[in-house]
Formats: structure tokens, sequence, C-alpha cells
């Protein structure tokens, strides 16, 4: 027993979604038939051809995101690749299960924190707090946290499914995996919270995530706007991967990474910045654009918000031919 007080959260109140004010609506979606937004970007042409490649190949094409991917819009572009077979794998942190879940039950999401925080009711709506529910019961089916999500959205009664990502995953059999830390989300403030069950399911996702990574060789891995999340799960990850492959003689060497993201990297993305450089500490560069490509493989950056460089992504791929 724990010498320490913790906080009781029976004592919190809870208020119904309707009564909160969202930044979000369906009208931020970026439409399909969108103009492209950056058409000369050739690293972005050469990754999509990277895509197509290891598709034909049977190779892994893995995209790593932090929530403000589908906070940009680009969710119907995202759903496009999978269903075209071009994407066999999507990763994102914690954040994206509210997001995806509030698009796909009231069409909105994303609460003003400056307002909400002095109010003392940030992430305390009732309806999103049915989350931690949803996944106690998913985590004792022994489901990841991406798997039980899209099979509840699927499944259930949600006006505006057809925006889910999650859904649409469960619904095409592409891995979808979570990768939480607790603390970190809305959810883990309500009283229904148990964070066993959201540890125990995200694990799953994280073998999983790991498995898929096994099949990189040839492949592309791709992190959109995920600073810690998506470098260090994968690079855990692909170090599992290769540690079998290493005792079967094999190797995970040669395959294609891609960055986006909003922040500038001065000089060459391909060489480690020395360590008097701020930049050395920004893990996609040094992890994802530097060290696990350093035994045969590629890399690109891209400086861009989401809503361009992504459906520019999606275009080219569809430019360089089908699966």
């Amino acid at each position: 027993m724990s010498k320490y007080a913790a906080f009781d959260r029976s004592q919190l109140q809870i208020k119904p979604l309707a009564e909160r004010a969202n930044d979000l609506s369906l009208d931020c979606l970026v439409p399909l038939a969108a103009p492209v937004p950056l058409p000369e970007n050739a690293e972005l042409k050469t990754t999509a051809e990277r895509i197509v490649a290891a598709r034909k190949n049977g190779r892994a094409v893995i995209l790593a995101m932090g929530a403000h991917v589908l906070r940009a819009g680009v969710g119907p572009h995202l759903i496009d690749l999978m269903e075209r077979g071009f994407v066999t794998h999507i990763a994102f942190n914690g954040a994206a299960i509210v997001h995806d879940y509030e698009f796909a039950l009231i069409g909105q999401t994303t609460e003003s924190v400056p307002r909400y925080i002095s109010s003392g009711e940030f992430g305390l709506w009732r309806e999103t707090g049915r989350l931690n529910d949803i996944v106690a019961r998913g985590a004792a089916q022994g489901l990841g946290l991406g798997e039980l999500i899209g099979k509840e959205i699927c499944e259930g009664e949600y006006p505006h499914k057809g925006i889910s990502v999650f859904a649409a995953a469960y619904r095409l059999g592409v891995p979808a995996t979570v990768h939480v830390g607790i603390g970190y989300d809305i959810v883990y403030e309500h009283p229904n919270c148990d964070a066993a069950a959201w540890g125990g399911a995200s694990f799953r996702d994280f073998l999983i995530f790991t498995q898929s990574v096994t099949n990189l060789e040839g492949g592309v891995f791709l992190s959109l706007g995920s600073a810690v999340m998506g470098p260090e799960v994968y690079l855990k990850a692909l170090a599992m991967a290769r540690n079998v492959a290493h005792q079967r003689g094999e190797s995970i060497c040669k395959f294609t990474t891609l960055v986006c993201d909003l922040i500038p990297i001065a000089g060459d993305p391909r060489k480690q910045a020395p360590k008097s450089d701020p930049q050395y500490y920004y893990r996609p560069y040094k992890t994802i654009l530097v060290r696990t490509v350093a035994d045969g493989g590629e890399s690109y950056y891209v400086q861009a918000d989401h809503r361009q460089s992504l459906p520019t992504l999606r275009h080219w791929v569809l430019s360089a031919g089908t699966v």
C-alpha cells in the first residue's frame, strides 16, 4: 500500500458533450478532389514511387502519426490510401482515439484548452469518458487499442462512422495501433478509467506494430507529426525485428523513411547533427532520418502542414501506379 495520498476522481463533475464548444467540425476535412498543395515536391514524389514499388513486392508501408494529422482533416486521404492497398499499417498516439471517436460520434472535436482549463472542465466530458468502458471491454477480449476502437465504431451506432480512420482500418483488415502514455490524454481524468486495460491493450498494439516492422525490408516507414511516439516506438520495434532477422541470416536495412513535420531542419537531414546543436535532440531527425537507415536505407524530410503533405503524397502514389 502506497504511503502517498492519491486524488479521488469520484469528486469530479462530468458534463455532457452537448455543453462543450468545439474548435473543429466536419468542415475541416480536405476533399479527395482538392487541388494538390505541393505539386513540385520531389521528396514526396520519390517516396510515393517507393510506396508503390513496396506494395507490388508485398512489403510493408507503415504510417506513424500524431493526432494532429486527424485534426488537420486529412483522414479521407488516409482512408483512401488504405482502401487502395497502399498502406499496410497505421500507428497513432493516444489522442488520436479521442478525436476519431468524437468525429464519428458528433461530427466535431477539439475543445478549447485555454477556456476549459481555466474553468476546470477540460477533458471532463461524459460521452468521451465512455471510451474507458469501450477499452475495458475490448482489452478483456484480448484486443489492441486500435482494433477495439475500430470495431466499436464500425459496428456501433455512430452517425459519422464513414470518416473514422480506425473504423476504416478495422473494416479493411489493416492493423491500426495506438501507443499511449498514461496521463497524456483526457480519458485518464475520468473515474471509470482502468489504466491497466489501456496499458495492456497498448502493449498488445506495440507487439502488433513490431510484427509489421519485420516486413520493412524493401518497404517504407513514414512519420507524420510525431516528435516522440513515432520515432521511439519504431526504434524499439526495429531493434526487436532486426534481432530475430540476424539470427536467421536476414537483414532489415534497405528501406525508405519519410518524416513530414512543421519544424525546419538546417543542413543535410541525412547527416546527424552534433550534440551541441539542439536539432540533435529532435528524435525524428536522428532516429528516422539518420541512424536507422545508416546501413543501406534512404530518408527524406518534408517541412509542411499535414493538409499539404499527405494529400500531395496520395496524389503522387495514385500517379505512380496500382498495387
